[in-house]
């Protein structure tokens, strides 16, 4: 797939370092409740940890207990939706649609309106007030 940032692995993981490349390039996750932002709730923007562009807004953050950071929505046109059936579960897997780095995966068990939880990994998100 084509992304409308695209760089080598070679850049990603030079850019990114080891962790986070693990996680936004090879589609990886953090230990749940050790995220940076799985407790946090400013005010402001999430963005893709590894291009920048925005994916969240915090009015859209929510505390679903699982551990990780979680949303119940995300910018219109930001994100990706792929089919993941890795591990024996069928998920819909989330990516930026800037740069295809992984974010975590959505499904349909939020207690909000819209039905969603966006379980995100804090490494592939940066928050900006």
């Amino acid at each position: 797939m084509k992304y409308p940032l695209e760089k080598t692995e070679e850049e990603w993981k030079e850019q990114l370092g080891e962790e986070r490349y693990r996680i936004l390039r090879k589609k990886g996750t953090e230990y749940p409740h050790t995220g940076t932002y799985n407790l946090h709730y400013e005010k402001g923007t999430y963005c893709c940890g590894a291009c920048g562009e925005p994916l969240f807004e915090s009015n859209s953050k929510f505390d679903a207990h699982c551990g990780w950071p979680s949303f119940d929505e995300s910018i219109p046109g930001k994100v990706q939706y792929i089919s993941d059936v890795t591990h024996g579960m069928k998920r819909t897997e989330i990516l930026c649609a800037n740069c295809g780095s992984h974010l975590g995966h959505v499904f349909d068990d939020g207690p909000t309106k819209t039905g969603q939880r966006y379980c995100v990994n804090s490494l592939s998100v940066d928050f900006k007030e």
